[in-house]
């Protein structure tokens, strides 16, 4: 029996969007959901004053980056996870999704984040029935490779 291939609905696309929307820390940061599909996820991060780390360089600091790597990441995890569970219904898809978390987060620092905008993109590299693998990546607005990540999220 194969598996009907994933669509990411408008109403999945607005229940990823919703779920994002509802965590406080995400507005705290001031992220911004940029584009949701079933191979990526792409956010955003204007640079701000209380964002900075490194207040004589100017640097974005270490805790935003693991977050934004972090909230990105969830969120392809969270895709990924409707993919696996669409044979669930909708009241039973809803409450395993409500149980993700991150399991593990590792973070590379590569370069000094140094900028006025963030692009965090994600690409699930494995998606099981209860855990998901996802890689993150930042660049800042020129393009310099600022950090990537690996989470391993429970989705279920």
């Amino acid at each position: 029996m194969s598996t009907p291939t994933f669509e990411l609905t408008d109403e999945l696309r607005e229940a990823v969007t919703q779920f994002f929307h509802r965590i406080p820390f995400n507005q705290l940061l001031g992220i911004e959901l940029v584009d949701l599909s079933t191979s990526h996820v792409t956010m955003l991060l204007p640079m701000k004053p209380e964002l900075i780390g490194n207040f004589l360089q100017g640097i974005l600091h270490g805790g935003v980056i693991s977050t934004l790597l972090d909230v990105c990441g969830g969120a392809m995890a969270l895709i990924g996870a409707f993919d696996k569970h669409q044979h669930l219904s909708s009241s039973e898809r809803m409450a395993r999704l409500s149980k993700l978390g991150t399991i593990d987060l590792r973070v590379d620092y590569l370069r000094p984040g140094k900028g006025q905008r963030f692009i965090a993109t994600a690409q699930l590299l494995r998606s099981g029935n209860k855990v998901a693998v996802v890689r993150s990546e930042l660049h800042s607005d020129d393009g310099t490779l600022v950090a990537v990540g690996t989470g391993t999220y429970l989705c279920g």
